[in-house]
């Protein structure tokens, strides 16, 4: 599994605009190598459509990748790791202490996205942008943990903001740089943090004017009175906040959270390299429709894996036009729906790049 890190040219760009660099122009998708791939999906052995979504899955990759034979060859997987200080709302299964309990099973190849991440030859880290509970110092330097530690979590946002606009731009930029353009590659992002359903479902709420009631699940696993308590939590939230949420950004700082805006900057900084971004559940999904929110071309930039088993995800997949490749009541969070969904990618572009046409397999065309 390779853990290597490559220097991101346009880092100090970044540092520099503060949160400007969100609405750089997204890379060129090539449409003649896109329509090259459509005709060439129609000359091959099969009738035409019998594939389904995946012959529509490689003419997209060939667009993205300016070439009608696209494959995909690279894999980059980052979770990005913070906690929310709306947990003392009681809106939790798990107390706050499991983040950094569970950064180290990720690094040490013991969570599902570790295993998943190494059955793909993934490029695999985890990114702590800030949990309640310190690290283990001798776990800082583990060489699949990025350490950055921009805060002890986040605010409670049933009392205050979730973030300053200073730390907002931080995790932001953490997520950009966590992203590393290569050819032929694909993103997938991942969160951990207890409390970010509570968090997602607050955003969602906002983002799409829905109640609490609609978007506010069990997420780690809640008992009737914790869902209960999630609920009154996200409502005294957007009480708050709601009026303040004038654009797309300040919803973020006031209702999300350290690894929603790290994911948010991922997605928008692969779009501008020209990488696509297999695109997880819940958490990631909102990142996803904020990302796009702000610069909308990022959208064409974005497939979406599954849709997750909690309440509030299908909203935001329906307000982002996505068709999510499966749909198997998963809810783990990690990156792992869309660990689980790349190779379906992966056989779409060699189906595409290694059938024979009708003319080299000498079988008779239709029509």
């Amino acid at each position: 599994m390779n853990t290597s890190l490559s220097p991101d040219k346009d880092t100090g760009n970044r540092q520099q605009q503060g949160c400007g660099w969100l609405t750089t122009a997204v890379a060129p998708i090539s449409t003649a190598a896109r329509e090259a791939a459509r005709e060439r999906q129609n000359r091959l052995t099969k009738p035409p459509g019998s594939l389904g979504q995946l012959e529509g899955l490689a003419v997209t990759f060939a667009g993205w990748q300016h070439d009608p034979l696209p494959d995909i060859d690279r894999c980059q997987v980052r979770v990005f790791a913070g906690d929310h200080g709306l947990v003392v709302e009681g809106v939790s299964a798990f107390p706050q202490s499991v983040t950094v309990e569970m950064l180290r099973n990720f690094a040490r190849g013991g969570a599902a996205i570790s295993v998943l991440s190494q059955a793909l030859d993934a490029d695999f880290r985890v990114i702590n942008l800030g949990t309640a509970h310190p690290l283990p110092v001798e776990d800082q330097g583990h060489p699949a943990i990025q350490h950055l530690q921009l805060a002890p979590g986040t605010a409670n946002m049933c009392t205050e903001p979730a973030m300053t606009g200073e730390l907002l731009a931080a995790a932001l930029l953490a997520g950009a740089e966590a992203v590393f353009g290569v050819e032929r590659g694909v993103f997938i992002g991942g969160e951990m943090g207890i409390g970010n359903t509570a968090a997602t479902a607050a955003l969602t709420c906002a983002l799409l004017d829905l109640p609490a009631q609609a978007t506010v699940g069990r997420g780690t696993g809640v008992d009737d009175d914790g869902l209960a308590r999630k609920r009154r939590a996200v409502d005294r939230a957007l009480t708050l906040h709601k009026p303040y949420c004038i654009s797309p950004l300040e919803t973020l700082r006031r209702l999300g959270g350290l690894e929603i805006a790290a994911l948010t900057g991922a997605y928008t900084a692969a779009a501008q390299k020209g990488m696509p971004s297999l695109v997880d559940g819940y958490i990631c999904t909102a990142a996803a429709l904020i990302a796009c929110l702000i610069t909308p071309a990022v959208r064409d930039w974005l497939l979406f894996a599954h849709c997750s088993a909690e309440p509030g995800h299908r909203f935001l997949l329906k307000a982002l036009a996505a068709r999510p490749l499966l749909d198997l009541d998963m809810r783990l969070g990690e990156g792992s729906g869309a660990a689980i969904a790349l190779p379906l990618l992966q056989v779409a572009c060699r189906l595409h790049g290694r059938m024979a046409t009708f003319e080299e397999a000498e079988v008779s065309g239709h029509g």
